[in-house]
């Protein structure tokens, strides 16, 4: 998967369509990210003692990766791979598909 958590991303798709956040988890195996402020849904709690309240508790819930794009210098991007170096001092580094510039 081309994103990681911590990277800054807008959906590109559904209901929160425009918004920016960033990644706080990635669930690899279902292709899915949590954007913070972004998807969220209000789960309501019981209380579980005598003395307790019972609570409603807003949380983001994971959003399909097709449906966000990483931001580069202010602007969704695509993002693809370049090996870099020679021999054993290779390594794939994450670039801007637009541009070519390292992310």
């Amino acid at each position: 998967m081309k994103i990681l958590k911590g990277d800054t991303v807008e959906i590109i798709a559904g209901k929160d369509k425009g918004k920016t956040g960033t990644v706080l988890a990635t669930i690899a195996d279902r292709e899915q990210v949590v954007v913070e402020g972004v998807h969220e849904v209000t789960r309501h709690h019981k209380n579980r003692r005598v003395r307790s309240q019972g609570q409603r508790i807003t949380k983001s819930m994971p959003v399909h990766v097709s449906n966000v794009a990483v931001v580069h210098k202010g602007k969704p991007v695509r993002v693809g791979y370049q090996v870099e170096g020679e021999g054993e001092n290779r390594k794939k580094v994450r670039v801007a598909r637009p541009s070519g510039e390292k992310i």
